[in-house]
Formats: structure tokens, sequence, C-alpha cells
């Protein structure tokens, strides 16, 4: 009987070893999806770096291993071991599909974007001929008729309250830093809604009354999105996801939302600088707006979990100290900072490649936590002593307890508060450490 092994590697932490922990919060879909999809007579193994250890002596027949950001590095090595061991790898994920020229030097084969019609081949030429080719690239023009995942290969480990259910993918809006702009190109792809619940109501019945919705933008079709909520309301569920800013403009939209059981929200605020993001392709974001559309989120009792760049080329010493400032008046709960990082393959990457503004193409310090490029209006020195200084007020005690303990929304929604709380002390112990901190 012929078996696969799954493995999603961790991330080396800049100061050595690996990132590791007792439970994993967010656990990805992409291996029980395709767990489901395999023929009734294949064995299926998932392993999570994160929380599971590797053996590099399994008894799979081929390794597959999948990787988001900089833990492609990981993959590498990973891979690199099997092989040593006479093992068949494939990679895939963000990464590999962005540079697939990188992973078949540490792979047999690479699966590029979308892998529920890929997969099946190489599944199928491995029977057939126990080979793999060396690329398999079959994009979906439609996101239907999938299976119901395989969710007991992640809750026999140890993990968070959370089961992923995806509902779309892709993402209308082209920022030129982003690897879903890279690999979609202005592409979003929506389940149909009744396939949507029928996974959510499955994650209901194995005890769950939680569930994170995977899609790159649910803004992306805000009468689908009205629907899906109206749907979702009456299985009364607790949900979070991530989508633009531009819920907010849509009071009725946010309601529902709100009133579906939608919990937390994952935005990219990106910059206080409209320059920096006009810049990145980002226009359609104004700054402008921030304040406002925040606001409603937290009328809307929805905590917002954001993410915030530095460096673009709109930025500045001054503009950084603004940036705390903002934070600061804002108390924006939930909060990582990124360098300004381009991807390869991205628009961003050619872009300050053509222009000469890349220190160095080592990918392997591409990990957001280092500059890598020449920023327009600072030194690499400067913006990254305000990196650092930006962090360490974020992420101090008295920092963390303003954004959640003390923040106005405490009152209304203390036990969401207090998961914040608890939440940027793991944040705080990445930074201490010189990290950048890890959603996991």
């Amino acid at each position: 009987m012929p078996k696969v092994l799954f493995i999603q590697p961790s991330q080396y932490l800049v100061r050595g070893g690996i990132v590791k922990q007792k439970k994993l919060y967010l656990p990805g879909l992409v291996f029980p999806l395709l767990a489901a999809m395999l023929p009734i007579h294949w064995e299926v193994e998932v392993r999570l770096e994160v929380i599971d250890d590797i053996d590099f002596n399994a008894d799979a027949d081929i390794v597959g291993i999948g990787a988001m950001g900089h833990s492609i590095f990981r993959a590498f090595d990973l891979a690199d071991e099997f092989r040593k061991r006479g093992k068949i790898v494939f990679m895939g994920g963000y990464m590999a599909s962005m540079v697939p020229e990188m992973a078949l030097q540490h792979a047999d084969s690479v699966v590029i974007g979308d892998s529920e019609l890929s997969f099946p081949q190489l599944v199928d030429d491995f029977e057939k001929t126990g080979q793999l080719k060396p690329i398999y690239d079959n994009p979906l023009t439609e996101l239907k008729h999938l299976p119901i995942p395989r969710y007991e290969m992640l809750t026999a480990k140890p993990i968070g309250d959370m089961l992923p259910v995806q509902a779309g993918r892709g993402c209308t809006h082209g920022c030129s830093f982003c690897s879903i702009a890279c690999i979609y190109k202005g592409r979003h792809m929506m389940r149909p809604i009744d396939e949507v619940i029928r996974d959510i109501e499955y994650i209901r019945s194995l005890g769950y009354r939680k569930f994170y919705m995977i899609d790159d933008n649910i803004m992306n079709n805000p009468a689908y999105l009205e629907e899906l909520c109206q749907r979702i309301e009456p299985l009364r569920m607790k949900w979070s996801s991530q989508c633009t800013m531009d819920l907010a403009k849509n009071d009725s939209l946010l309601k529902q939302v709100a009133k579906s059981g939608c919990e937390i929200l994952s935005l990219g605020l990106e910059s206080i600088s409209q320059e920096g993001l006009d810049k990145l392709n980002k226009s359609w974001l104004r700054v402008d707006d921030h304040r406002t559309l925040i606001k409603a989120f937290n009328d809307a009792g929805i905590m917002i979990s954001a993410e915030m760049i530095i460096g673009t080329d709109g930025d500045t010493i001054e503009s950084l100290k603004a940036t705390y400032d903002f934070i600061k008046e804002c108390r924006i709960p939930l909060l990582r900072i990124y360098f300004l990082t381009p991807a390869p393959a991205t628009k961003l990457y050619v872009e300050l490649k053509h222009s000469g503004r890349l220190i160095h193409e080592d990918f392997s310090h591409y990990n957001s936590s280092e500059c890598v490029y020449y920023p327009e209006k600072m030194t690499p020195e400067e913006l990254t002593y305000m990196y650092n200084w930006l962090n360490g007020r974020i992420f101090s005690i008295n920092g963390i307890v303003s954004r959640t303990l003390l923040n106005k929304q405490f009152l209304h929604y203390p036990l969401k508060h207090l998961f914040a709380f608890f939440v940027n002390l793991h944040y705080r112990s990445y930074v201490k450490r010189g990290e950048t901190p890890l959603i996991i």
C-alpha cells in the first residue's frame, strides 16, 4: 500500500534553531484537503513541524512539503535530507510556486499554484511510472466540488479551538509586494456557498464552535459575503478571517458579518503614508480613512488584527514616529510590523532589482525582520533602528496593556481583549529575541 508523507516545515529563527511550540493555533487546510483526494488504497501521514518531530526514516513512498514565506528555506533542508535517503520529494505552496527553479534544486517535482488538479495527476504518475514530472501547473478556473477535508488529521494533534474552512482564493487587487497578486494576477474564485456551509457544519459536528475562514480577501465579492454570513448566522458559530478595510465602508454588510459570529479580522493597514501605498500599487487604500474605519470595526464588535509594513518610499524617521502615535491613539489590540520585503518574482522585487536598490539577493535573509533594500528616504541603518524602536514601544508591557486591557472595547468584550493580551505577550517573546512575531 503506497504512502505519502505531508510536511509543513517550521521556520528558522534568526539566532539559530527553528520555531517550536506546544500548540498550533491556526493549522492549515491544504494537507487534510489533499488527503481527502487520495485514492482509497493510499496511506497518508501529516507532520506539522512546529508541533511535530520529523522522522527522516519514515516509511513513505513520496514526501510532499508545502511552505509559505521564509519557511521555504527549512523546506529546502528537509527536502535535501529526505532525498539523501532515497525518497521522492515534491514541493508546493506560494514560495515554491513563485520560484520553482529554486525549489527544483531541492525537490524532484514542484506543484505550482492550485493543487486540486495537479495532485491527482502527480499520484497517478507515481503509480504508473514510479516517477514524477518536474512541474505540475494546473490553475483552477473554478473552486467547486471539493471533498470534505480529513479534519481528523488535525484534531488528533495539539491545536487551538478553530479549524479552517475555505471560502475563496485569490484577490482582485494587484499590490506589488503581495505573493497572492503575483500568483493569481487579479483572479478571485469563490466556492459554492452550500459547500462552505457543509464544511462548517461538519466542523460543528466534531464539537468545534469556532472556525477560521480561509480567503485571501473575503471582501472581493460583497454580495457573496452577505449571503454566506446569512447562512452562517443560524449555526451559532464564531469565526475569524482576513479582508480589506473596505468592509467597514459598507455599514449594513459589516453589521451582518458581525451578527453572523465574526470575532476577529486580519487587516492590512500597511502604512500611514499615502505616498508609500501609492507606489506599492495600493492607492485604493486611503490612509485618511484609517481612523474612521477602525472605529467602525470596533463599534461592530469585531476585533482588528492588523499588519503594517515599514520602509515604503513614503517613510521617513518622522513618519515612523507618527506611525507609533497612530497605533497608540487607535489602540490596535493585535498588531504585527514587518519590513517591506520584496519576495522573489513579485512586481516589487522586479522594480527594486531593476533600479539597483537591492542590498543583496541572499533570499534566506528575506525574512521580514531585516532590511534587504535601500529605502528611498532613509538609510537601511535608520530604518532598522526605527523598526526596533517601534517594536520596543509597541510590545513593551505598558504598550500591550494600553492596547488590550485599557482598550475602550475591553468592557464590552473582555474575553477577546484578554485573549489579545496573551497573544501580545507571545509576540513580545519574539520581539525580545530580535525575531518577527509569527502568527501560529
